[in-house]
């Protein structure tokens, strides 16, 4: 079976600091709001005509429900972040809603999804951020519906989370490979860098002018370091740096449009907050032990070099040490990971992992 260059997700990491479980309370915000890739696709691309879609098993094997569309042996970063706000249940995928529970927010992220419309066409349909605003849109004319009014639905809504995480399928599974994608003839890195967040910028206003105020501003992880780029581009076992020239050059710029939104006067009621996957991953990277990994350079499932070559495919038997590898498959991490990401980013220790605020801080506001 021919593996398609299903790079929706790397993996970041996120590092670890020593810190206690969270003790899930109270719910801290009404609803939580998740726009995405395949890093947090929670069984949107479960019906699509795609080749990124992860609706078999071994996915989903530490899972309650087994696979649901998540590209992960179980919990997502997303699903450890609805926990620490005090969600008791699953914040459903908006291709499967459930009545009124979408007062309590729903899930659009969508595998091969990118800023750009055009990133990931090569691997069939995908719901693009675009389409997920649009998606978002009918969703709050049903909360209008529900809640008896716009005014209603928006004060609802300024209390809410809005995730949101693109750009790794914007190089990966579009200015990277050049004999698919034009962009790379069209423009510069930096160029191309530029137009993106430039998108990037007019999308996160529409979200604004649908009632969004906290913002979660997902930073790019290092993708060069992934096992599909390790085994495809290393000959050396090291990060492929190339890669992440591009993905350091968009997170500087995301940092720059973080600021700046967060200090234009029209937008004086709204937080916008930065993840920074990048530094936190690297940590990692260069010192497993410290946050109880073993394996940080080969997958736990899949075949080829390090397990890099292929995603993992149905029924293929993983690693049985699970949590001691970063990477669940050539690009996307593991339950053990993700959980590390949602401490460390929910209720930080460290200034430079998320700021100017943390979400367990900025879901106070």
């Amino acid at each position: 079976m021919a593996y398609i260059h299903e790079v929706c997700m790397i993996i970041l990491f996120y590092g670890l600091t020593i810190l206690p479980t969270w003790v899930v309370g109270k719910q801290v915000v009404p609803c939580y709001f998740i726009f995405g890739d395949s890093l947090i696709d929670n069984g949107n691309n479960n019906k699509l005509v795609t080749f990124a879609k992860a609706i078999y098993l071994p996915h989903g094997i530490d899972y309650s429900s087994g696979p649901t569309g998540r590209f992960c042996n179980g919990r997502t970063y997303a699903d450890f972040i609805a926990e620490n706000l005090g969600f008791t249940s699953r914040i459903p995928p908006f291709a499967f809603p459930n009545g009124s529970d979408i007062l309590l927010g729903l899930n659009y992220a969508s595998a091969a999804a990118g800023i750009r419309d055009e990133t990931g066409q090569h691997l069939g349909d995908r719901i693009t951020f675009n389409q997920q605003l649009i998606n978002h849109q009918m969703t709050m004319s049903s909360i209008r519906k529900i809640l008896g009014g716009p005014d209603l639905a928006s004060r609802h809504l300024n209390k809410c989370i809005y995730s949101v995480g693109f750009g790794s399928n914007d190089y990966l599974n579009n200015y990277y490979i050049p004999a698919v994608y034009e962009t790379s003839n069209l423009f510069t890195l930096e160029e191309f860098t530029d137009a993106l967040i430039q998108q990037y910028r007019s999308q996160i206003l529409t979200l604004y002018n649908y009632g969004a105020r906290k913002f979660v501003m997902h930073g790019l992880g290092p993708v060069g370091c992934t096992p599909y780029e390790m085994a495809r581009h290393s000959e050396n076992d090291t990060c492929v740096e190339y890669i992440d020239i591009g993905i350091r050059l968009f997170n500087r710029n995301l940092i720059s449009l973080v600021y700046d939104l967060n200090n234009d006067m029209r937008l004086q009621d709204a937080k916008f907050i930065y993840l920074n996957f990048y530094d936190m991953s690297m940590e990692a990277i260069h010192q497993p032990s410290h946050f109880g990994f073993k394996v940080v350079n080969s997958a736990c499932c899949g075949t080829g070099v390090d397990n890099g070559g292929l995603s993992c495919l149905p029924f293929e038997v993983p690693c049985l040490n699970r949590n001691e590898y970063f990477f669940w498959d050539a690009y996307h991490s593991t339950e053990a990971a993700n959980k590390i990401a949602a401490t460390r980013t929910y209720l930080s220790t460290n200034p430079s992992d998320v700021f100017p605020i943390d979400i367990y801080h900025l879901a106070q506001l």
